[in-house]
């Protein structure tokens, strides 16, 4: 049974090479990709997001994903119209991070809530003065835990001394 069917399957296959079916065909005379190279177990989703043009952030977990989003708030917010877009871009961002401190999964990996009044500030001023523009970008500030500056022990055991 297996071979007829075998059988049947070259004699298409030769009916179509003499038919001219695979003449011009993409890649044909070019070696095979990644022939010679070592195995590698994800090989189809690296071509995969190569093909699709997708970004390889989308392999990340959602911490390092939301981590990497906070970086780039400042190249995000560059471009919105108003501030009440900016202020909804940062408020959706730190909905998700919320979201995701109330029910982690993955790594463990510090995210915070961005501030946004500290984005809006900046976004402020890099409207009132678009010309100066660094090449690095600041990480959006994460709100800070409040502290007040620590004294040295020195100076309060010296005035228990006193």
């Amino acid at each position: 049974m297996t071979e007829a069917w075998e059988a049947s399957v070259e004699a298409k296959i030769r009916g179509a090479v003499q038919r001219g079916e695979f003449d011009d065909l993409p890649g044909m005379g070019k070696p095979i990709p990644g022939r010679g190279a070592p195995y590698d177990e994800g090989w189809w989703i690296k071509s995969f997001l190569e093909r699709e043009a997708l970004p390889s952030d989308l392999l990340l977990p959602t911490s390092l994903q939301l981590r990497r989003r906070v970086e780039q708030v400042p190249d995000e917010v560059r471009d919105l119209p108003t501030e009440q877009s900016v202020r909804d871009f940062v408020g959706q961002l730190n909905a998700q991070i919320v979201a995701w401190l109330r029910n982690p999964d993955g790594p463990r990996v510090a995210v915070r809530p961005v501030n946004t009044e500290d984005v809006v500030r900046r976004w402020r001023a890099e409207r009132a003065h678009p010309k100066i523009t660094s090449t690095v970008t600041e990480p959006a500030s994460v709100v800070p835990p409040s502290r007040r500056p620590r004294r040295g022990w020195w100076r309060l055991w010296r005035r228990r001394r006193d």
